[in-house]
């Protein structure tokens, strides 16, 4: 199935601190050649790694443009409610260019090791559920009241909410598993595995259980982005790159391809040769097709319009800029007549950042 998001290309670098600059480097080549997000792995029990935080931070210094994500961070070593505010401190100080991968651990040796207490698979996923849920209430700056939290791995008796982030900063979540995909369906923006970990047809299945899960919850399952680490090949040519990614974005879904390699060479031909080659032939099957394209608001936006107001009737050029009640950047862009009032919808500044989680 294909879901009509727009196609987003990113990379997956190695945060290798044997060469720290070299990695700095490869990120600020990905933005100079066009790719939208660059991403990283996060263990931090791995001594011969940067520290992927702080990685992200430097980077998002040294760029201008180019989205930044975990690509997963380890929420079990990363407490949630720490995670929400440096999330949100970071998307602050870049522009709303923060993504967050998040994932339930899994070299449990390791990460024991370092103090970590050791989960169960049921376990981990109730825990990284629970870690969405602080992370999201954190951000909810528009309640205020203190954020009160009694899960079995995150307990807040009272904490204040905010910093808000930038923009509508989604979670996507790396996920293999029926209850994980059930997770990402139910609270996820989107979904983020490797292909040379996945089996054959597990993408369709993934989805399935996924979209299952979102309308269980409310949710339209196009509201989840589905995205997929794939890796490089030195010795594959445009063409054989198209007829593998093709099929991936047209009847799996597949609106992100991150490329993992750290060869600039490879960097460049995948974005000046597959790239332009990919868009083209989604593009006209899309329109053979009639897929539609369109944005998606959340179904929980969506429950917050007012009644008696014919939103889908707004003119085609105010779609664009309209930030209805259940919009991220709702609170915030009224002015103070208008937000007193409660209208039924503003239009978004001309420096917003908003997304729509598309």
């Amino acid at each position: 199935m294909d879901y009509g998001h727009p196609l987003q290309f990113g990379t997956f670098l190695t945060p290798a601190n044997a060469d720290p600059e070299a990695v700095v480097a490869r990120a600020r080549l990905s933005e100079e050649l066009g790719y939208d997000l660059v991403t990283f792995q996060d263990h931090p029990y791995q001594p011969g790694f940067l520290d992927t935080w702080t990685l992200l931070s430097w980077v998002a210094a040294r760029t201008e443009r180019i989205g930044l994500a975990g690509n997963v961070l380890n929420v079990p070593m990363r407490p949630a409610p720490v995670l929400a505010r440096a999330a949100a401190s970071l998307d602050l100080l870049s522009g709303g260019r923060l993504a967050f991968g998040l994932g339930a651990g899994g070299f449990w040796d390791a990460m024991e090791a370092m103090g970590v207490t050791r989960r169960t698979p049921g376990e981990s996923v109730d825990q990284l559920g629970e870690a969405i849920d602080v992370i999201r209430e954190l951000w909810r700056t528009d309640e205020r009241a203190q954020l009160r939290y009694g899960g079995t791995y995150f307990r807040l008796t009272g904490a204040k909410r905010g910093p808000a982030p930038a923009h509508d900063l989604p979670i996507w979540v790396g996920a293999y598993g029926p209850r994980m995909l059930r997770l990402v369906g139910a609270k996820a923006d989107g979904w983020l595995p490797s292909l040379p970990y996945l089996k054959p047809g597990a993408l369709a299945a993934g989805n399935e259980t996924i979209d299952a899960a979102a309308r269980k919850a409310g949710r339209d399952p196009r509201e989840i982005r589905r995205l997929l680490n794939v890796f490089g090949d030195p010795a594959k040519s445009a063409a054989q790159w198209l007829d593998e990614l093709l099929p991936l974005a047209v009847q799996d879904g597949v609106g992100t391809f991150i490329l993992g390699s750290d060869d600039p060479d490879e960097l460049e031909r995948f974005a000046t040769e597959v790239v332009p080659a990919l868009r083209a032939a989604v593009a006209r099957e899309r329109a053979a097709g009639g897929v539609s394209t369109d944005l998606v608001r959340p179904a929980a936006a969506l429950a917050k319009r007012r009644d008696g107001i014919d939103y889908d009737g707004l003119p085609e050029q105010l779609t664009a800029v309209a930030i209805e009640p259940g919009d991220f950047e709702y609170a915030g862009s009224a002015p103070p007549i208008c937000a007193a009032a409660r209208p039924a919808w503003c239009c978004a500044p001309a420096t917003s950042t908003r997304s729509r989680r598309r």
